[in-house]
């Protein structure tokens, strides 16, 4: 989905919403742009076709070495019954490998087949371990519910609890083969109720709602979040990046939404807290309520602001800004548990469908949300990245009469801290720049010492040898009359 951001505000075209393949469904970033109907279609194809692959390498390669064991066994005619038991036994090996190979990947497995349920006798630790309230709570809540279908009611119950045995024996799969079983179950027990039961379709979505609630309820510590896969990374990813944004403001974004007003500020709290709640939810219809409740606070706020309904270009960005404040918990995990565990039509149609695509791509502007987005300076954006300054905050002379001294005060405050703040960072740059001044001066010096030393070596001659007399050097000694001596006189 490609996201543009104009000085007007963040649009995005609703056709690109759409499934790309033109079924008419919501599409998912998650699913490629496809809808959940066209995804699975496409994952079957490109699944049955790497299979296809795979079964023929290994065929010709069986084939060269059987012809590589016959060619080198040939001139041994002793030995060609031990080639048919050898060809007869890797024949055999082949077609069990293939037997096993379609019946894991064919859809009737994923639901669990009379025969697999069968053979282990002994039942499921996580059927019959001790339930949390809650799951006891939801369990008593589908069985009344059921009640009321007679028949039709003891069938879907009895096939929910094979489910549920047959995902326990499933664990070991990648979380995208479960979420293949789960959404194939969700199909079959749908057709089933519609073509034998012959259960009217609004009936049909509040049976499934029901159905979805109480096994994701039971295999919700399994599926959601799995250390198999890299959610929790994509969680820390994308907290950190909403953290590094939170500098940006409505303005920005361009949110038509005026927090000054007491009942639009208390529906911004409101959809904050919302949003957030969503990571509390256990079942994922509940969690998409959650983002409902959320959407339709934002355009209440929208509306109040504008005094007139709100459009998809309001929305999308203050979506956004809703996400960016909240930061909520878990996002991409909750994401990402939504789209492969929730009835596939509630992501397809409706406000639901709609909602959680939105949320999509304001996750997915997040994470890609640059200077051009905002309409700043790349210095800019990368000063308040970085956190070397932000934002200039409100002036005093733009506040309204009626608004909070205490805002003002921290507002001001902020104000202060942002220019202490760009002080501190000229002394340090200052600083470091007389610091380089010394080191640069200093190494300077010693370079000129070293040249000199260099030009003018000092030479350090060994002492001259101590002379006998004052004339020992002189060669004409005898030419020399005598020293005087001392007289010395009596009295």
């Amino acid at each position: 989905m490609s996201l543009k951001s104009e000085r007007r505000g963040i649009h995005v075209d609703q056709s690109e919403l759409l499934c790309k393949k033109g079924c008419g469904y919501y599409g998912n970033p998650a699913w490629q742009g496809f809808c959940s109907k066209c995804w699975r279609e496409e994952y079957h194809k490109a699944r049955q076709k790497q299979i296809q692959e795979d079964w023929e390498l290994a065929e010709r390669l069986q084939r060269e070495e059987e012809e590589a064991f016959a060619s080198s066994q040939s001139s041994q005619g002793a030995q060609s019954l031990t080639f048919s038991k050898f060809e007869e036994k890797k024949t055999n090996e082949k077609t069990r490998k293939v037997t096993t190979v379609k019946k894991f990947f064919s859809a009737s497995s994923r639901v669990g087949s009379k025969k697999e349920i069968q053979e282990p006798k002994a039942p499921s630790p996580s059927i019959n371990r001790q339930t949390s309230i809650e799951t006891d709570r939801v369990s008593k809540e589908f069985i009344e519910f059921l009640k009321t279908f007679h028949k039709t009611g003891q069938e879907i119950y009895k096939q929910t609890k094979l489910f549920l045995e047959t995902m326990h024996y499933k664990r070991d799969l990648s979380i995208e083969e479960q979420s293949e079983c789960t959404q194939d179950f969700y199909q079959n027990v749908a057709e089933r109720m519609q073509t034998r039961g012959k259960v009217p379709p609004e009936r049909v979505e509040k049976i499934m709602d029901q159905i979805e609630k109480y096994i994701m309820t039971r295999l919700y510590k399994y599926v959601f979040c799995p250390e198999t896969t890299d959610d929790e990374k994509k969680d820390l990813a994308i907290q950190k990046r909403i953290r590094a944004l939170h500098w940006v403001t409505p303005q920005m974004l361009c949110v038509p939404v005026n927090e000054e007003i007491p009942e639009v500020s208390d529906m911004v709290v409101k959809a904050i807290t919302d949003i957030i709640e969503m990571d509390s939810k256990r079942v994922p219809r509940d969690k998409l309520a959650c983002i409902t409740k959320c959407s339709k606070h934002i355009f209440n706020a929208i509306k109040i602001t504008k005094n007139e309904p709100a459009s998809a270009d309001d929305f999308l960005p203050t979506l956004i800004y809703i996400v960016l404040k909240g930061n909520p918990p878990r996002l991409q995990s909750n994401i990402q548990y939504i789209t492969r565990f929730c009835n596939p039509s509630r992501l397809m149609t409706g406000e639901d469908g709609y909602y959680f695509t939105n949320l999509c791509c304001a996750v997915a502007f997040i994470e890609k949300l640059d200077a051009q987005s905002l309409n700043l300076s790349q210095e800019d954006f990368d000063r308040y990245m970085s956190g070397q300054t932000s934002p200039r905050k409100q002036e005093s002379e733009n506040w309204s009469p009626d608004a909070c001294l205490g805002v003002k005060q921290m507002y001001k405050n902020l104000d202060l801290l942002s220019q202490l703040n760009e002080r501190q960072e000229r002394i340090m740059n200052e600083a470091k720049k007389l610091e380089k001044d010394l080191i640069d001066w200093t190494d300077g010096i010693a370079k000129e010492v070293q040249d000199i030393v260099e030009k003018y070596p000092l030479e350090i001659r060994p002492p001259n040898q101590s002379l006998a007399s004052i004339d020992s050097e002189n060669v004409e000694n005898d030419k020399l009359p005598p020293p005087l001596q001392p007289q010395v006189y009596a009295g």
